[in-house]
């Protein structure tokens, strides 16, 4: 699934809205019943106790669970959109998993749109889960570094204190209570694969990203 975004505009939201009624999944149009097929809810504001609850059902520590800051699209539409057009539409997709080494740089990077699958999201494809880190799956780039991100981190209320020191990698998951079982069955990929590494220290962080799509 990808989420376009005509990048000449940063506002109003009405544009934004529009396209996410109409989802693209992979690299074909989908419609209504397409969404639901897919377990796709309606987008809408969170609370810090929704969250939690959906976090419960997936299997998510609350310990280890942040929220994106809405301030982060801001962000990526400061950057230049000319030149990291395609970096950009991808920082922005509702699931994502970012695999920083310990130089707080992209070492693989798994994002929806390049999943493809139905009547579910496919992030085994090809194997790419079968190995820790997985196996690359959407192009690595170096415009956001992991301190960049930490920034736009939101701790909620049973949230630890996020240090990434002493860790080997980093993991950041961006999950939603709008994307239902392909937030949950992301998320169960992430924890399955994560058994693989015996030997290397891995943090994961868990980001809730559903008011950053409410409020842009």
């Amino acid at each position: 699934m990808v989420i376009q975004l005509n990048l000449k505009f940063k506002k109003p939201l009405s544009i934004f809205l529009l396209l996410l009624v109409t989802l693209i999944f992979g690299l074909s149009s989908c419609s209504a019943i397409m969404t639901k097929c897919y377990g796709v809810k309606k987008i809408k504001p969170v609370k810090e106790q929704i969250i939690v609850r959906f976090a419960n059902k997936y299997n998510i520590p609350k310990n280890d669970l942040y929220e994106l800051d809405t301030s982060y699209f801001n962000y990526l539409f400061s950057l230049d959109t000319i030149r990291f057009k395609k970096q950009i539409k991808n920082h922005y997709q509702p699931l994502q998993v970012l695999y920083f080494g310990n130089d707080g740089y992209l070492k693989t990077y798994l994002v929806n749109c390049y999943a493809g699958g139905f009547p579910n999201l496919k992030w085994n494809r090809n194997e790419t889960m079968t190995t820790f880190p997985p196996k690359q799956q959407a192009p690595i780039d170096s415009l956001i570094s992991l301190n960049t991100q930490m920034k736009f981190l939101k701790p909620l209320s049973q949230s630890s204190n996020l240090s990434i020191e002493n860790f080997d990698f980093v993991v950041l998951v961006f999950w939603n209570r709008f994307m239902g079982r392909q937030s949950k069955r992301l998320i169960h990929f992430v924890q399955l694969n994560n058994k693989l590494e015996k030997e290397k220290k891995v943090k994961i962080v868990y980001v809730n990203n559903d008011n950053f799509f409410t409020k842009m």
